[in-house]
């Protein structure tokens, strides 16, 4: 089974709507078996933009900065979800990075609708309810930095019993 990431922003939280988000992520089958709520500091944020996902060096100094800012509103709530093709899968539920191109029936299609152009022009970032890891690799390393061993569970869910061979 593979593991993912996934983080409700800070607009998610604040809205209210993380129950409803992560009910659509357990309807598809994926098992919680790591969850809490926190408030990063920059230094924890700038690990997991920069160090694992080289936010900054991609896109630059102003949109990494307006990131972090954006998550330092409020807190946040990181989620390992675990399930068949579990990275590929979430990304495609959640659908892309700018809500604006995400189709109706994506997880950002439904609950979101800023632009890269309405960020820029408001010097702000983009709003957009998740993060969920985008690779193999980055999962294994975001999962490490946000949960230790004793944060993570086993169980069996019902959905087990017919994903997995016999």
């Amino acid at each position: 089974m593979e593991q993912t990431l996934v983080i409700f922003k800070p607009d998610a939280v604040m809205r209210g709507i993380v129950g409803e988000v992560l009910s659509r992520f357990e309807k598809a089958g994926f098992k919680m078996i790591g969850i809490k709520m926190m408030s990063p500091d920059h230094k924890h944020y700038y690990h997991h933009y920069e160090t694992i996902g080289t936010l900054k060096t991609r896109k630059g100094d102003s949109i990494f900065e307006r990131q972090l800012s954006n998550m330092l509103v409020g807190p946040v709530i990181a989620v390992v979800l675990e399930g068949v093709e579990a990275i590929e899968t979430i990304r495609k539920m959640v659908g892309p990075t700018e809500p604006k191109s995400a189709p109706p029936g994506t997880i950002r299609g439904d609950y979101a609708h800023m632009s890269y152009s309405q960020a820029d022009s408001s010097g702000g970032s983009i709003s957009n309810v998740l993060h969920a890891s985008a690779s193999a690799n980055e999962a294994k390393r975001e999962i490490a930095h946000w949960f230790n061993d004793n944060e993570m569970f086993e169980y069996e869910t019902v959905h087990e019993k017919f994903t997995q061979p016999k």
